[in-house]
């Protein structure tokens, strides 16, 4: 309840009353019934000239944030990222990786990255397969700031998780947007993924339905 009020909060601060309103309704139905569609897509992890991503306008902070010990360090220190996320900490105790962007000690953009199991299921619930143990790991957890939208920071954010994926070895980086996310649609097409399926997920009170259709 603590972290729903901070939300609600931080919510009605950068966006309004009205996006408060109209999110805390669609928070409401999601609990009783929810259908959504996603593309899962698999990226590739090489090689890629940071000046193709980096935004023009450089006032932010980048910070990667690996442990909680320095999770509780950034906070003393003005920059805060946990209040956007209910696991956001949690998943680090699970070797989770965030990766935020602040402007004026305001998080700006946050993303994290899993290379196991644990770590995914704090930030993604969506219940498609990464193959762990064979060097595949997932994103996942994305926000933007409204704010700081339309900036680049997403597909900067997501160059930053590809590199860093890359240097610990990961081969291939699966993850799902939904289908009417246009913006994040788009930037992931700068990094030339493959699209492995559409899917669909279903919710109706306690029963849940997961379908994946496999894109030729």
């Amino acid at each position: 309840m603590g972290f729903l009020l901070r939300r609600a909060r931080e919510i009605f601060q950068t966006e309004g009353l009205l996006p408060l309103l109209r999110r805390g309704f669609i928070f409401l139905i999601g609990y009783v019934f929810r259908y959504q569609r996603y593309y899962l897509y698999e990226h590739t992890m090489k090689p890629r000239n940071e000046a193709d991503f980096i935004p023009e306008n450089r006032d932010f902070i980048f910070k990667m944030v690996t442990t909680t010990r320095q999770a509780d360090e950034l906070a003393a220190a003005g920059f805060n990222f946990g209040t956007h996320h209910p696991n956001a900490r949690g998943g680090l105790d699970k070797g989770g990786v965030a990766f935020c962007f602040f402007i004026n000690g305001q998080l700006a953009h946050l993303g994290h990255v899993a290379m196991n199991e644990a770590a995914k299921n704090c930030f993604d619930s969506l219940p498609y397969r990464v193959d762990f143990a064979a060097k595949q790991a997932c994103t996942g957890g994305t926000w933007t700031n409204p704010k700081y939208r339309g900036r680049g920071l997403m597909v900067y954010g997501y160059f930053k998780r590809f590199e860093y994926l890359r240097e610990q070895g990961i081969k291939t980086s699966r993850n799902g947007v939904e289908v009417g996310n246009i913006a994040s649609n788009k930037g992931h097409a700068r990094f030339g993924p493959k699209i492995l399926a559409r899917a669909r997920r279903i919710k109706i009170f306690g029963w849940k339905s997961w379908k994946e259709t496999p894109i030729a």
